[in-house]
């Protein structure tokens, strides 16, 4: 069974799948507006604060801490 977590609780360097987003229709299309969206694979790259960067694809996108502890995701092996 695959854990699912917020990207707050997750480490770098995890490969993970994104698989919810606990926010409405305005952070949903905001992710989307990134390249992130429901089923993408992506590497936790780095900390920043509370926030995270994510890897995918050659790009790299910043997430602030509040977006991050609403964002959740599987651990890829």
């Amino acid at each position: 069974m695959s854990r699912i977590l917020p990207l707050s609780e997750l480490a770098v360097g995890q490969r993970l799948r994104l698989v919810r987003v606990e926010g409405g229709q305005r952070l949903q299309r905001r992710l989307l507006a990134l390249g992130l969206s429901i089923g993408r694979e992506v590497e936790l790259v780095q900390r920043r604060g509370g926030g995270v960067v994510l890897a995918s694809g050659g790009n790299r996108v910043a997430l602030g801490e509040g977006v991050a502890h609403r964002l959740f995701a599987e651990v890829l092996n």
